[in-house]
């Protein structure tokens, strides 16, 4: 049991109060980064929804996950922008509970939309005259519902394990957001075997994503060697590049987010950063960089708009 007993209504998040001096340089850094992925997620679901090219189960599920990173920046981001400016930092305890739920369900739906983009190529490159029947719009749109069904059912579970008891002072959340491990060690009850349990659920989710998207790749990689050309092999590569460092990047630093020891919460709170802010602003970068047929589409956009100012 904790000794302090008092029933808190609100949280106050620590965030980068650790580092005050550079609270403003902090501010202006992660305000362009916020802009700059809000600007490239957007811009790939207009180009996906402007350009006719761009209508295939490949790109819907582009389209998909920066539309899902998109709200999962929302949900932290604008509150840790903030909170860098604001003496007051506090949160209610309703309000913390929405965007634990919403952060760990956007979180999960991006971990099972990167499993089913590599769905996506194995089918393409495997099973390439069955694709165009067992990858339709339609399909691609029912996984991708399916998708935010399974990372908000996983989400519930564990924010409801973690909301189902009374909070304690001191109400420190040693993190910018309200992450999940920095709130339940509050509860008023021993928040061990919680945190244990909800450890377990989110680690098991991650690690069945990426061994999923890793088995996908190993058929691709199966398949692909044994294309006689190496035309053919450089073309089948290159579908899946952008792809595959997006996975590497995306699951690399959630992997040191929930893998990680326990830390001190100024070193917890560095860590999420690459997380929360670095992975979402480069992963429209890396997929509008390394795809022809989205720089194509965007040079379309910008002729159109020239020719309509002049």
């Amino acid at each position: 049991m904790k000794i302090n007993q008092t029933i808190l209504q609100e949280f106050i998040l620590v965030g980068f109060s650790v580092y005050p001096h550079v609270q403003t340089f902090l501010f202006v850094v992660f305000f362009c980064l916020y802009l700059l992925t809000l600007t490239g997620n957007l811009a790939i679901i207009g180009l996906t929804w402007l350009d006719r090219a761009l209508h295939s189960p490949m790109y819907l599920f582009l389209s998909a996950l920066s539309f899902s990173e998109t709200c999962y920046t929302l949900t932290i981001i604008p509150k840790m922008l903030a909170d860098l400016l604001a003496k007051s930092r506090s949160i209610s305890v309703i309000g913390c509970g929405l965007q634990m739920c919403f952060f760990l369900g956007l979180g999960g739906t991006n971990c099972i939309i990167l499993t089913l983009m590599g769905y996506d190529r194995f089918l393409a490159i495997c099973n390439p005259l069955r694709y165009p029947l067992l990858m339709t719009n339609m399909a691609c749109g029912q996984l991708v519902a399916s998708a935010w069904a399974g990372g908000f059912f996983i989400s519930l579970i564990e924010t409801a394990l973690i909301f189902k008891g009374s909070f304690c002072s001191p109400n420190l959340v040693k993190h910018f957001f309200c992450h999940m491990r920095a709130v339940v060690r509050l509860n008023c009850l021993d928040s061990d075997l919680t945190e244990f349990i909800v450890t377990v659920i989110s680690v098991s989710g991650l690690l069945g994503t990426f061994l999923l998207i890793i088995l996908t790749y190993v058929f691709i990689l199966s398949t692909v060697l044994r294309i006689p050309s190496a035309e053919g092999k450089q073309k089948a590569f290159s579908t899946c590049a952008s792809h595959i460092t997006v996975v590497i990047i995306h699951f690399g630093f959630a992997s040191i987010v929930y893998l990680k020891p326990e830390a001190s919460g100024g070193d917890d709170t560095l860590i999420a950063v690459p997380y929360t802010v670095i992975t979402p602003f480069l992963s429209p970068l890396i997929f509008s960089l390394r795809n022809k047929n989205v720089k194509t589409a965007f040079g379309k956009v910008l002729g159109k708009a020239r020719y309509l100012y002049k």
